[in-house]
This record gives C-alpha cells, structure tokens and sequence, in this order.
C-alpha cells in the first residue's frame, strides 16, 4: 500500500510539473495603472485612435491606462519590448497593421514573431489613407499626379512614416500599379512628414485620414484621393485611386490593441469585451467616423483569424510591388 501511495504520488508530482502552467487574473483587474505602449509618434493614427480608447478605458475602470511612445524602426522598437514584459495584462501594445501584419514580409529578421509573442486583444479602427499634396503644388487630382511622374521621372519625391511602415508600402504598390518613379524619403513618423509636405519640402504622401484632416481642413494640405476601395465618408466628394483609373487598388491600414501572448484569457476576454462596447457607442462610432476611421470590431477568434488573413494579404502585396525595408 505505501509503494503504491509513493507511486500516486510520483505521478502526481509528475504530472502537474508537465501540465501547462496557468496564470489566473485577478477577478478585479484592473487594481492598478496600466500602460499602454505606442510604437508611433503622438499625433499618428495609432496614437490618437488608442488614446481615443486608453481614456474611455480609465473612466470605466477607475484606473489610469497610460500611454508611453517608443516611436522608430517601423514600430519594431515598441513591440519588441512589449515581448518583455510581464503577461499580466498590465502592459499592452498599440499597434496597427505595419507591425503586426506587414513587417513578417517586409524583414527577414525580427525580434518577435507575431502569433508566438501576441494576442490581439481588440480592434480599434480601419484608417484608409489620404493622397495628399501641398496647396501650392500643380497636382489637383490622381491622374495629374501620375502624368508629372511620368514627365520627371525620379525627380518627386514622396514621403512616408518611415521605411517599412504601411504608407512606404502602399506607395509602392501605387508606384508599381501606375508604372512612376518617385523618390522615398522616411521620417520617423507621419506627423514630421505632413509637417515638410505642408511646408513644401516633400510632394506628396499618403498618409491616414486620421492625421491628415485637420491639415486638409485647415487649408495647410490638399486631397487628391483616398486609398480605400469606397469613398470615405470623411471626405465624401473625394474620388478612390480605385475610381481614379486603377481599378482594384485598395490598401488600408487597421489600429488594434495587442496583449503579450499569455496574458490570462479572461482578462483579454474582458478587455475585449468592454473595448466593443465602447466602440458600438453612438458617441464613439460617429467621433471616429468624423476622423476618417471606422470601428473594427471583432471578438478574440475573429481577430487571431484576421491578423492570419491581413498576414498573408499584405504579404502577398509585398511580393507583388517588390517593396523592400531600407
């Protein structure tokens, strides 16, 4: 009897060493302040559209979800110290489209891997892109654009939030859809590169609405076009690449909200949760639409099949424009 209690207990001891270890939240989380870190400058779409949620998240819950900026290296900087952090739920990521879907085609060596180190917790908004050029410039519409190129190729220049992020790509893709030669020039975030655009140092870029539009409507920018597939209701008199003589061209970015990969499943099923509700509010749905973005709501299932499909999207869009990372 005791060799066959030894045995039991053997097996025991075993068994819960092999079993996977599982980390359980708090039941009131959060307890304290939570940190909300942004691969990208404040004033860029995923800045303001997280903030945007960070502070609903704060009313809600009482405790500060606070936002710090790693901005640089196409948001590669932020995710990967993201991948260091304790899965406690009490550290997330802001991030979009470029870090979590582009960057696996664009780089042959990152410091994470997206489905091992993530969990995409929510999705915040889709943000097309507005072609826009500076009010002094000849350039009123897509096809005046092209037919500059074409005269003086080489010559433009274009500029994006850094190279590998989502507009670098997307204007290579227009490149290589309408056969122009530009030359890229990266900042490091689209806020500098709409401040050199609106001060004549760049001639064009495509840039979120998110960010362009109190520029646009300020009269310091000018649209030429939207990158979306419809019209953005934004700007509704404003005609898509699509419309414009490349019909089929689409590329717009998304803005999600990211968790360290074991963060505690019920605590990624309660800010899930809470965040689609903020996000089906009339107040929230109508203030993002008046940004040019609008709400991406997906449960915790839909979103890790979502980020496979945008994955292998822009991934197959990379290959097909020949874009590469600088």
């Amino acid at each position: 009897m005791n060799s066959l209690r030894s045995s039991l207990a053997a097996w025991i001891v075993g068994a819960a060493a092999a079993w996977p270890a599982v980390t359980l939240a708090s039941p009131d989380y959060p307890n304290r302040p939570v940190r909300v870190m942004i691969g990208f400058p404040a004033g860029q779409a995923t800045d303001v559209l997280t903030r945007a949620i960070a502070s609903r998240l704060s009313s809600l819950y009482g405790q500060q979800f606070f936002i710090e900026n790693r901005p640089g290296a196409a948001g590669i900087i932020a995710t990967e110290m993201a991948t260091k952090v304790e899965h406690d739920g009490y550290t997330l990521l802001g991030s979009s489209s470029g870090p979590l879907a582009v960057n696996p085609s664009l780089y042959s060596k990152l410091p994470y891997d997206v489905q091992r180190d993530f969990v995409v917790v929510a999705g915040l908004a889709v943000v097309p892109y507005a072609v826009v050029v500076n009010p002094a410039s000849p350039v009123r519409d897509i096809r005046g654009l092209v037919e500059l190129a074409k005269s003086r190729p080489g010559k433009l220049n274009y500029a994006s939030g850094g190279s590998g992020v989502t507009n670098h790509l997307v204007t290579e893709m227009f490149k290589a859809t309408a056969g122009i030669d530009m030359v890229h020039i990266p900042y490091k975030g689209g806020p500098a590169g709409l401040a050199d655009l609106a001060g004549g140092q760049v001639d064009v870029m495509f840039e979120t609405l998110t960010a362009t539009l109190p520029l646009i409507r300020g009269g310091k920018l000018r649209p030429i076009a939207v990158s979306s597939a419809q019209r953005s209701a934004a700007l509704p008199d404003m005609p898509t690449i699509a419309e414009s003589g490349y019909p089929g061209f689409s590329g717009v970015p998304w803005v999600a909200l990211a968790a360290p990969a074991r963060t505690p499943r019920d605590i990624l099923r309660k800010l899930n949760t809470d965040i689609n509700k903020i996000l089906s509010s009339d107040e929230v749905r109508q203030s993002f639409q008046a940004q040019g973005s609008e709400p991406l709501i997906m449960d915790l299932d839909q979103l890790a099949e979502f980020v496979r499909a945008e994955t292998a999207k822009w991934a197959k869009a990379v290959k097909a424009s020949g874009a590469k990372a600088d």
